[in-house]
């Protein structure tokens, strides 16, 4: 059968009864005729549907055109095209309903012409060569490794769009418990916390987290949530991007060799639809994309008898002394895991830390309990005692902007940990004449 006639068969069936007569009394105004293997057909869908699926008339032209009775349709001219009305079946998390695009066009306040171009699904605005016709604002800098980062910032109005569509859709849908980033009530400290006197504790990273959500994982999660599949598409569009070549070229290789290789993988990610790092609603989509991974290596460490966490992009194990011996087995299995689960472990982020030596996650350090370090907290009170001393101009060397409210930012890190250590570092803080 092909493939404009099984889309049409699969719309009109939507659209009138689901039942033996109602699908071919549907089918005869395609068809101009009631054909001999229309009957049969209809049987054979209804095996496989016992109920309509309106979410997914795709899914369901596909499986249509795959029916023994559909090999006996022999049509060569033109079928008529009825359009099918989607709506959603399913809702376990109470999203707002989203039946079609009119829908999504309505919760984001835009004309359809608006939604097309923002989801962008002819690829139009992802491979513009031209900066004004490009939805994200491209730019690089170095990390701390030496490898590159590529930020993909939304122009205003999609950034808006994806705001409220994190607001209003991404933040209903909730994460596994073992997520403690970017989710109410998760913080670093959450993280590192579950970690803390452990007497053997790892560290992970991901390899390009973000860039290595694909937009197919990101259909997956809409479609998991109950909307239909024109929806789901529209919606994966919204909140993912595609690197122009031209973008590309512009980012520069890191001088690290050894890092070339992460580099050039990256560029391959950044080529293909993905989650943008830079995008409000990639953090969120990032979580619920590595649900799997987060039930699977939840479940390793506990057969270890172990916890698991994970901040973004950064993985934390901790267990008994037994680890000590049997480590490198746990990082193979994760690492099987990781790759099975579409996402790569970079390798020079891999730290096991025993309880003798400093144990640090997400910049605290969890040997006792979860604080910043004091070496850490050493320097900035020495720059708040010479900023009371000399003025704050003398110890702001690197041109920070806001250099005060800088100051007060390390301050509420240390005393979100150690309120006691806190509220000194900003006794000395309150006696800085910030004008000098």
């Amino acid at each position: 059968m092909r493939d404009d006639l099984a889309r049409a068969l699969a719309a009109a069936f939507l659209a009138g009864d689901w039942t033996h007569e109602g699908l071919v009394e549907s089918g005869v105004p395609v068809l101009g005729r009631r054909p001999r293997w229309l009957p049969p057909l209809a049987r054979q869908v209804l095996a496989l549907y016992p109920r309509a699926p309106a979410d997914r008339p795709r899914e369901l032209a596909a499986n249509l055109a795959s029916r023994p009775a559909a090999a006996k349709a022999r049509i060569a001219g033109p079928v008529l095209r009825p359009v099918a009305e989607t709506r959603m079946l399913t809702n376990r998390w109470r999203l707002p309903v989203l039946d079609d695009l009119g829908d999504v066009a309505g919760l984001l306040r835009l004309e359809p012409g608006e939604l097309e171009w923002f989801a962008d699904p002819r690829h139009l605005a992802r491979t513009a060569s031209d900066v004004p016709l490009q939805h994200y604002r491209v730019s690089h800098r170095v990390a701390a490794s030496g490898a590159i980062r590529v930020l993909e910032a939304p122009k205003p109005r999609l950034k808006a769009v994806q705001r409220q569509l994190l607001h209003d859709v991404a933040a209903l849908v909730p994460p596994h418990d073992a997520a403690r980033g970017f989710r109410p009530g998760g913080s670093v400290r959450s993280y590192a916390a579950p970690h803390a006197d452990r007497p053997v504790v790892l560290r992970l990273d991901l390899e390009a987290f973000f860039a290595s959500v694909t937009v197919s994982r990101v259909y997956g999660i809409w479609r998991t949530a109950g909307y239909p599949e024109a929806v789901a598409h529209c919606l994966a569009g919204l909140v993912t991007s595609v690197l122009p070549l031209s973008q590309w070229r512009a980012v520069p290789a890191p001088a690290d060799d050894g890092l070339l290789d992460a580099h050039w993988r990256l560029g391959r990610r950044l080529a293909a639809p993905h989650l943008p790092q830079g995008a409000p609603t990639s953090p969120a989509m990032a979580n619920l994309a590595a649900y799997r991974l987060d039930v699977r290596l939840t479940a390793l460490a506990r057969s270890w008898g172990g916890r698991y966490t994970r901040y973004a992009d950064d993985l934390a194990f901790s267990g008994d002394r037994g680890w000590g011996t049997g480590t490198s087995r746990l990082l193979d299995a994760v690492e099987l895991i990781v790759r099975d689960e579409g996402f790569r472990l970079n390798a020079r982020k891999t730290g096991v830390m025993p309880h003798a030596g400093r144990q640090t996650l997400g910049g605290l350090v969890v040997n006792e309990r979860p604080k910043v370090a004091r070496r850490e907290v050493d320097v900035l009170k020495a720059i708040l005692h010479n900023c009371a001393r000399f003025g704050p101009s003398s110890q702001n060397r690197d041109d920070v902007p806001a250099f005060e409210e800088h100051l007060r930012g390390r301050i509420g890190w240390v005393a979100q940990h150690d309120p006691v250590r806190g509220a000194r570092l900003q006794a000395v803080h309150d006696t800085i004449d910030w004008s000098r």
